[in-house]
């Protein structure tokens, strides 16, 4: 019995977060337009390519790999089922086995292209980058179109951020292959980056028409449409992203921005806590908790969710504002100050930091430390600057006097936040010195600016309150 059986098989990086990745070996058994032929093919044979075939189309890569330890000997030497074999190996990380197997048959058929594929993809899992580059050298020479090896040019100069060559190199793959699927998401995404939208949304709307469960596609036209305030149709797409990839957390913070913005403050909520289930040592999922709880005056939340967030990342200096604000808030006195501190620590020179610092260690009676670190914030100032109003307040602080004179600088202010924080500052000043009637009277002006554009507005709000 002779029968012909035709096998191609293709391979692709499946890059995941974090830079993490993965190879994976995705084999079709079809006809092609060049058949292979198994001389003498017998019945064992065909057996044995009909179970491989069962093996591959269920995933079961070590079933597969099992069936080569019985493979008929007029197969053992067909190179389509060693670099099959080789595949299968690299991907059930026997990295050293498929190396072995790869390097036999290059030596065997050193101009095969599918061979030279599979020996560029070996030496990038082993992290050889010369091996690499000489295989990619040689796959474009004799094919200078080459999918494998342009993806794999392509997604170099993606890693080092180079927008522009990237996309050229996922071009030219298209250009031999212009329904490879992951050519055209790395294509889309290259162009969302450099702002090329039109281009971006054509590859991502013809990636969706190939693959319509694809959850990165749907997940960046999720993105288009909400850049378009089109947020319910961004949830429908992110929501379909979801479906389809359930464990990825940035789909679940791009849901709950959505949701935000739609007033669907309990789906947001939802949506970031689910984030940081999967991911419960990212800061970013407590970020965006903390804000929304800030957001809704849930302000016992919105300490809790802040202080999660510098545990998670220390070097979110962002957030230390918000954490001191409302310890503050809470009469949480030394860890205010901290935070302050943390915060000034990534901005020196501001006047809000430093007098919240101050602040901070009036409330704890620790007159003389303030005094002192006051005295050096004072030291630093240059000549010309003290001056100006943020050197006179500082000083104010320093002496518990000079007030009527800053009171009659801030009057004169024209910038509208500079005065607001000034007026705050006045207040916050009268109140260390229990004069509660002056402190009221300017935190009811702030408070009536009705211009959160600083944090100490916030502090004003609630001392009114």
């Amino acid at each position: 019995m002779t029968a012909t059986i035709s096998m191609r098989i293709k391979m692709k990086n499946v890059f995941q977060k974090k830079n993490l990745i993965i190879l994976a070996v995705v084999v079709f058994i079809a006809a092609v337009s060049a058949p292979v032929v198994f001389a003498q093919t017998t019945e064992a044979g065909i057996r044995f390519v009909s179970q491989l075939s069962n093996e591959l189309n269920s995933g079961s890569i070590m079933g597969a790999l099992t069936l080569f330890d019985s493979i008929p000997d007029e197969l053992k030497d067909d190179t389509d089922m060693m670099v099959l074999k080789s595949s299968l190996l690299l991907s059930a990380g026997r990295i050293k086995e498929a190396d072995e197997l790869a390097s036999g048959l290059l030596q065997k058929e050193p101009k095969n292209l599918d061979v030279l594929e599979l020996n560029m993809m070996i030496a990038k899992q082993k992290g050889d980058k010369a091996k690499k580059s000489t295989l990619i050298k040689q796959i474009v020479t004799l094919d200078p179109n080459n999918v494998a090896a342009n993806i794999e040019r392509a997604d170099e100069q993606a890693l080092k951020k180079n927008w522009r060559n990237a996309r050229d190199y996922y071009k030219k793959a298209l250009t031999k292959d212009g329904e490879n699927t992951e050519a055209l998401f790395g294509y889309g995404k290259m162009c969302y980056y450099m702002e090329k939208d039109d281009d971006a949304r054509e590859a991502f709307n013809k990636l969706i028409q190939l693959e319509p469960l694809n959850p990165q596609a749907n997940a960046y036209l999720a993105k288009y449409a909400a850049e378009s305030s089109q947020y319910r149709k961004a949830v429908e797409y992110v929501e379909k992203a979801i479906k389809y990839d359930p464990a990825n957390t940035d789909f679940y913070f791009d849901l709950g921005t959505y949701r935000r913005f739609l007033g669907d403050y309990k789906g947001a909520e939802e949506a970031w806590k689910k984030a940081v289930s999967l991911e419960p040592d990212y800061f970013l999922g407590y970020a965006y908790l903390a804000g929304l709880y800030d957001e809704e005056n849930r302000t016992d939340l919105a300490l809790d969710y802040y202080r999660k967030v510098v545990e998670k990342n220390p070097k979110y200096y962002y957030a230390y504002e918000s954490l001191g604000m409302f310890a503050w808030g809470k009469g949480n006195w030394a860890e205010a100050q901290g935070a302050f501190e943390k915060a000034r620590s990534h901005n020196p020179d501001s006047l809000s930091y430093i007098l919240m610092i101050a602040a901070c260690q009036y409330k704890q009676n620790k007159v003389q430390d303030a005094r002192k670190f006051l005295e050096l914030v004072m030291k630093k100032i240059s000549v010309e600057d003290r001056k100006k109003m943020d050197y006179k307040m500082i000083r104010m602080y320093h002496d518990k006097g000079g007030d009527a004179e800053v009171a009659l600088g801030v009057s004169k202010e024209t910038n509208r936040t500079k005065k607001g924080r000034y007026l705050y500052y006045l207040a916050l000043f009268y109140e260390l010195l229990n004069k509660d009637n002056l402190a009221h009277k300017y935190y009811t002006e702030v408070a009536g600016m009705q211009s959160p554009m600083f944090f100490e507005y916030r502090m004003a709000q609630w001392k009114i309150q």
